[in-house]
């Protein structure tokens, strides 16, 4: 049986194989204050890193021959990025009711993540890049059991600069931030909480089965692997005039 209310901070496929039904507002649920608090602040922060990464841009060039370079400048984005994750994480988990006895919450406790959002399952596209390395799957080592290493890197670089310094390259930086757009893709789809969306919506453009991105740099390919039980089922506009018509989240 597919779930008939959404989750907080929560976007999965529809019954249909979709994620948004073009011409209706099944999206919506995405906008009730219910759904998140302060979301605003979480894109605004992606938005500034985008911006910046594109600007790292200009001195070094989207190529897979570039991937080791690294300066302060890939140090300080992949900082930021990985403080993003964090704390997107730490509010999926907190609005649905997670409670951890000790109060600090981890990567262990942000891994339980991958079950409720399918984040090994998306894929960030380069739109410029030259070599192989155009998309990117920054949760996938999570699927094979592994640690991801641009999160490691980020420790490394952060609790030893002398010896971890280097491990903050570009091409940690770029997962780091891809990764990022990952957390809210799973959480807001493609919306950027913009006013336009909510006063004329259509869908994404679609390139080869991906969706232009929050922020309309990165092109996403969204989970299709979700079970039919774990897929979403429900006609929002019976819904959304409730105080709380969301579901809480469980956590294994």
């Amino acid at each position: 049986m597919s779930l008939s209310r959404p989750f907080r901070r929560t976007c999965r496929q529809f019954v249909s194989g979709q994620y948004d039904y073009a011409g209706t507002s099944m999206w919506a649920y995405t906008r009730h204050p219910k759904f998140a608090v302060a979301p605003t602040q979480y894109i605004r922060a992606f938005l500034l890193i985008q911006k910046d990464l594109q600007r790292l841009f200009e001195f070094i060039e989207p190529a897979e021959e570039n991937l080791g370079a690294y300066s302060f400048r890939t140090h300080e984005l992949l900082l930021r990025a990985c403080v993003e994750v964090e704390a997107n994480c730490k509010a999926i988990l907190l609005e649905n009711g997670y409670l951890k006895p000790k109060g600090y919450l981890d990567m262990s406790d942000y891994k339980k993540l991958n079950a409720t959002h399918r984040l090994s399952s998306h894929e960030v596209t380069m739109p410029v890049w030259s070599g192989a390395s155009r998309v990117r799957k920054p949760f996938e080592a999570w699927a094979m059991g592994e640690s991801l290493p641009w999160y490691e890197a980020y420790n490394a670089s952060k609790h030893d600069r002398a010896l971890g310094f280097h491990r903050a390259n570009f091409e940690h930086t770029i997962d780091a931030v891809a990764g990022l757009l990952v957390v809210l893709s799973a959480q807001f789809h493609t919306d950027d909480l913009t006013p336009a969306r909510s006063l004329k919506w259509k869908p994404g453009e679609k390139y080869d089965g991906t969706e232009g991105g929050i922020g309309g740099y990165f092109q996403v390919r969204f989970p299709t692997d979700w079970p039919e039980e774990d897929r979403y089922e429900f006609i929002w506009h019976l819904m959304m005039s409730e105080t709380d018509p969301f579901a809480q989240l469980t956590f294994a």
